[in-house]
């Protein structure tokens, strides 16, 4: 069984039912989720003028190929009513793949661990809740050495 950590986020509708639906789809389809952080809201990164979003990490072992995850975790945004209209923009939910165990995957449509993470404190906080000393294969840090190396001030706060 791999570890695999998910992040979580909404800010368009009901923020936080978005996210228990993304829970419920993810523990049917993918793997029970084994830990589950604080849910944060922050405020939106790289287009400031949206809505705040909700933000939580999850880590759910499976012996499912990453591509499956991805492909299985596409098909949950699209029910839970996710557009991609333009990047950045506001959605009832992103789920993202953080990290699948410790492998380094870089293809057209998934790149793991997710290539922008370690600058993103919407990201880490919760993160650091529930595997502060998770190591990330390429930078070769905790999860919490990130975070206090962090230069992103946008506020994070749990709810």
């Amino acid at each position: 069984m791999i570890d695999v950590f998910l992040l979580l986020g909404s800010n368009l509708g009901d923020r936080k039912l978005f996210l228990q639906q993304a829970i419920a789809r993810i523990e049917e389809g993918i793997a029970p989720i084994v830990q589950a952080s604080g849910v944060y809201e922050t405020q939106s990164w790289g287009k400031t003028d949206a809505p705040d979003y909700l933000n939580q990490v999850l880590l759910l072992q499976t012996d499912l190929p990453a591509q499956m995850v991805l492909k299985k975790i596409l098909s949950i945004e699209l029910l839970l009513g996710r557009r991609r209209e333009e990047k950045w923009g506001s959605r009832t939910i992103d789920i993202d793949i953080l990290f699948y165990g410790d492998a380094v995957i870089d293809e057209p449509d998934l790149k793991v661990p997710h290539p922008e993470m370690h600058k993103r404190r919407f990201t880490l906080e919760p993160f650091a809740q529930i595997a502060p000393d998770f190591i990330h294969p390429l930078i070769k840090k905790n999860i919490l050495q990130l975070k206090s190396e962090l230069k992103d001030d946008l506020i994070v706060k749990k709810v």
